[in-house]
């Protein structure tokens, strides 16, 4: 259901089956007129790799359905591998800039992202580097 300008409705309930993904978005402000979050899935083919990047301003959650998934990010000392299992949760501040491995060869790596935004926000940046305060400035 939609209001008179195409908008959805919201004011009810909204049922977005698998198959009637938009890309990756489930929910977002063009799928469900969310205003403030956006949630989506992703398949990582087998040994693939994202390229280095962050979400601006937003907090990113991520649940693991299957595959065994590698999150990367820089410390201040060096990258840190951190290995994921299906089940498993991870939260990505904003700003911090990461990658997604998935080291399988033959597995796909499926996760469910939720973030703090309306719509996905990913910023790629040249390489991976620690998150200071004045990076968020």
């Amino acid at each position: 259901m939609t209001t008179h300008d195409g908008a959805p409705v919201n004011n009810r309930v909204h049922h977005v089956r698998s198959g009637e993904l938009d890309g990756f978005a489930a929910l977002s402000g063009g799928t469900v007129g969310s205003r403030r979050l956006w949630m989506g899935r992703v398949e990582n083919p087998p040994l693939s790799s994202t390229d280095n990047h962050h979400h601006g301003d937003s907090e990113a959650g991520v649940y693991v359905v299957s595959g065994r998934p590698v999150f990367v990010f820089h410390d201040g000392t060096g990258e840190v591998r951190l290995a994921a299992e299906p089940g498993d949760f991870f939260l990505v501040p904003p700003f911090v800039p990461h990658r997604e491995e998935n080291p399988d060869p033959h597995e796909p790596a499926v996760v469910v992202i939720a973030r703090t935004t309306q719509e996905p926000i990913k910023i790629p940046v040249p390489e991976l580097y620690q998150l200071t305060d004045h990076d968020t400035a």
